[in-house]
């Protein structure tokens, strides 16, 4: 079986709420806790995601889920690099961080899953 992430053009409407979940200016020590643990939560995320897919079919292939996964460990990696090169400049990490949240029609969902056989 393999399982498929269909990507679909969203069907938006004005963006209704924004949220602002970090802004300001931080030491790398804070900067890297915050950056890892949003990171973290959002690599779990996926991790569950594929767990209710393998729950479901035991021999389930999540190429989609694996490489969203391993993008944001790389991300994390790059992200630490950066972090320790404003530590060894003595510099302070500014973060920008907000969520758009808007409504999509139905028709316009972002990701279906699917599984298959091969």
């Amino acid at each position: 079986m393999a399982w498929h992430q269909n990507q679909k053009k969203m069907a938006t409407t004005d963006v209704k709420q924004k949220v602002q979940l970090v802004k300001g200016e931080f030491t790398p020590s804070e900067a890297s806790d915050i950056i890892e643990a949003l990171i973290k939560q959002k690599v779990n995320f996926h991790k569950i995601q594929r767990l209710k897919l393998w729950t479901g079919d035991c021999e389930c292939n999540t190429p989609g889920l694996d490489g969203r996964i391993g993008e944001l460990i790389e991300d994390k990696k790059t992200a630490k690099a950066f972090i320790n090169e404003a530590r060894r400049k003595g510099m302070n990490i500014e973060i920008n961080g907000s969520l758009e949240i808007s409504y999509t029609e139905p028709s316009g969902e972002i990701k279906t899953y699917q599984i298959s056989k091969n």
